[in-house]
């Protein structure tokens, strides 16, 4: 079997943290915020709090758990506005029921907002959610907390007044960067010449001035900030019936982390400060929700991931290890809100006639015919019958055949992309500046390029689609940590409370497919070499030791190029991973010579993941042996290169 969470060999601070240093460097990542920046992000937070002390806001939840009810908001309250720091009548004493939870208290910030002129005045909120008992659920430790969630079952009394049908009400708070981040800015600047968050070992480059986006603008507990509150209705069967979304105020009741939820679930108790129901009810909307997928023909792969994790230490140092983690099921659970919530968005733009969508190709013929071939080699039950959608969820990602199965899988889905539609003219880019290092590894003022902007294609077009979701989505519930999200919940905003679009998205929504990409290659090109270098460090003077793994993929054998160079490499592919792809280890291709021509075989050469360290690498295969892909076996190391950040295997071990 694979065994996770298993560690054996570790890297101290003192020497990994130089090299991670030279990685950041390379792939071009900032070192720090602009001065005029960081002072703008402080001055933003200052006046945010000063809003929120003018505010007197709604009571907070019975304690009760079995009173706790949300529900959603179809439409404006009849509730009066009311100005910053105005004296208001508290909201009714009694349960959470579904009419108190529909009609927010109406906030009017717009009289005071001279006072605050860091603050978008267009984007502060209008709305008091604060009564919702939202919680996060997050990896341990997080700060940077985009999305806070409350579910609940409607009672026979709130159907009385929600659309027939409703049972289920989803509350999902994504945090609102727009309020703090005025378009034009030196902090807008800024953040789109970075795109993403960069996640290493030691330290993050974060998108925002952590000042925002672990401060503010973060959904920690007890906080009130501004956010875009999605209410989502789902049906007995998970189906969603509806959706609405207001900018409002929210204030999380519990920061919870997925073992903290998970533990919870195994034993059957609740969590402190969280209604009693709420474990339950993640998980039955989870599994509901990836029922649908299935159906609909997405996969949500449960792919065993190659992670660094920092471990403390009781002086204060810390050193790093490598595991192989799968998501627990309160991840998938989790994740399949965020799911639901992102194909809502796309709904939406694609309703206001503005949108950027995530869109990714259906796999070719050929693909899957190649991985019904690796299938049979790895022994993995696939009936001839039986759609990929609904072969993933019954694969077991600990065990070896499976787990080769899935990595090789991942190459399957190729050419992710942001894509802008619009049934509306946008204005011509010319090049805008997209700051310092927005090229990949470059320095210096780069120009951000515009993307066309083709108008939406019917419903269902492949055009428009995420063919691993098996529907239209858009990023939306991350914007502390992706750049993109911000414009998809504005031109959401915009539709639903029936204004227009805000110029600055309209202006700039053909620009962010380019800054995406830049920031993802530079955030993949750190993180892989990250990954190399811890795994060249843990293994670094112990070459020739034989260790325990799975060959998880073959790539054939390559023949050498002739002395014209005109040799062909008939087993290599690409790989979704960072570059190269599975070929299918089945038949003989690849395990010829030259047909004829000159040259000469190489050896076979595939990965394997070793279980301890947890380290997946290359492994070549000693004279004319075939890698046993999918089984456990002995692999011995060859070469450990901390300069290059690479390893190597060969098999067999003896």
């Amino acid at each position: 079997m694979v065994q996770l969470h298993r560690l054996r060999l570790s890297v101290d601070d003192s020497s990994l943290i130089p090299v991670l240093d030279e990685i950041r460097a390379e792939a071009g990542l900032p070192k720090g915020f602009p001065e005029a920046v960081l002072a703008q992000a402080e001055r933003a937070c200052r006046q945010w709090a000063q809003a929120v002390a003018g505010l007197r806001l709604a009571a907070p939840a019975p304690e009760d758990p079995s009173t706790r009810v949300s529900g959603p908001a179809p439409g404006p309250s009849a509730d009066a506005p009311r100005a910053a720091g105005a004296p208001v009548a508290e909201a009714p004493d009694g349960p959470l029921d579904y009419r108190r939870l529909t009609s927010w208290p109406r906030l009017d910030l717009a009289p005071a907002a001279h006072r605050w002129p860091d603050l978008d005045p267009a984007a502060l909120p209008s709305w008091d959610a604060t009564a919702i008992p939202f919680v996060t659920v997050d990896p341990e430790g997080s700060r940077d907390l985009d999305q806070a969630v409350h579910l609940h079952r409607l009672t026979p009394a709130d159907r009385e007044r929600a659309p027939r049908g409703a049972t289920v009400l989803v509350s999902y708070a994504i945090a609102s960067l727009a309020t703090f981040v005025p378009a034009g800015s030196p902090l807008d600047d800024e953040v789109r010449s970075r795109g993403l968050t960069v996640y290493m070992p030691d330290r993050s480059t974060p998108l925002h001035p952590p000042v925002l986006s672990e401060g503010a603008a973060s959904l920690l507990p007890g906080q009130v900030a501004p956010a875009c509150v999605w209410q989502i209705l789902l049906d007995a069967e998970g189906h969603r019936l509806g959706a609405a979304v207001r900018r409002a105020v929210v204030r999380s009741r519990a920061q919870l982390s997925y073992d903290e939820v998970e533990a919870a679930r195994v034993r059957g108790r609740g969590l402190p400060g969280v209604p009693d129901d709420f474990v339950a009810l993640l998980e039955e909307v989870g599994r509901a929700r990836r029922l649908i997928e299935t159906g609909r023909g997405g996969v949500s792969a449960p792919t065993p991931e190659q992670e660094i994790i920092r471990i403390p230490e009781v002086d204060g140092g810390s050193h790093y290890a490598l595991e192989f983690r799968a998501n627990a099921l309160v991840e998938e659970w989790n994740a399949q809100i965020s799911l639901l919530t992102g194909m809502c968005a796309a709904e939406k733009m694609r309703a206001a006639g503005v949108g950027i969508l995530r869109t990714v190709p259906e796999a070719p013929e050929s693909a899957m015919r190649r991985m019904r071939a690796v299938a049979r080699v790895l022994g993995v039950d696939w009936p001839s019958g039986m759609p990929y959608a609904r072969l993933v969820p019954e694969l077991d990602p600990t065990d070896p055949a499976h787990a080769s199965f899935l990595i090789q899988a991942m190459g399957l889905y190729r050419g992710a992309a942001y894509t802008v539609f619009s049934d509306r003219g946008l204005p011509e880019a010319g090049g805008a500046p997209a700051g310092e290092g927005a090229g990949h590894g470059d320095s210096g003022e780069a120009t951000v390029e515009q993307s066309t902007a083709e108008p939406f294609p019917r419903i269902g077009d492949e055009s428009a689609r995420h063919a691993a979701i098996g529907a239209e989505y858009a990023h939306t519930t991350a914007p502390l940590r992706r750049l993109v999200d911000r414009w998809s919940s504005e031109i959401c905003l915009a539709h639903d409370a029936g204004e227009p679009i805000p110029e600055w998205v309209v202006e700039s929504v053909s620009q962010v497919p380019s800054i995406m990409a830049r920031a993802r290659q530079r955030a993949a090109a750190a993180e892989r070499a990250a990954v190399g270098a811890v795994s060249a460090k843990l293994l670094v003077g112990h070459e020739g030791e034989a260790f325990d793994g799975v060959i998880v993929e073959s790539r054939g054998r390559d023949r050498r190029r002739d002395r014209d160079g005109a040799g062909e490499e008939p087993g290599r592919s690409r790989h979704a991973g960072g570059g190269e792809a599975p070929s299918a280890p089945s038949g003989d291709s690849g395990r010829r010579g030259s047909d004829g021509g000159p040259g000469e075989e190489e050896p076979e050469r595939g990965r394997v993941m070793v279980a301890d360290p947890a380290v997946m690498a290359p492994v070549v295969a000693r004279g004319s042996a075939e890698l046993p892909v999918g089984d456990e076996t002995r692999v011995r190391l060859i070469r450990a290169d901390v300069e290059r950040r690479s390893v190597e295997f060969a098999w067999p071990a003896s």
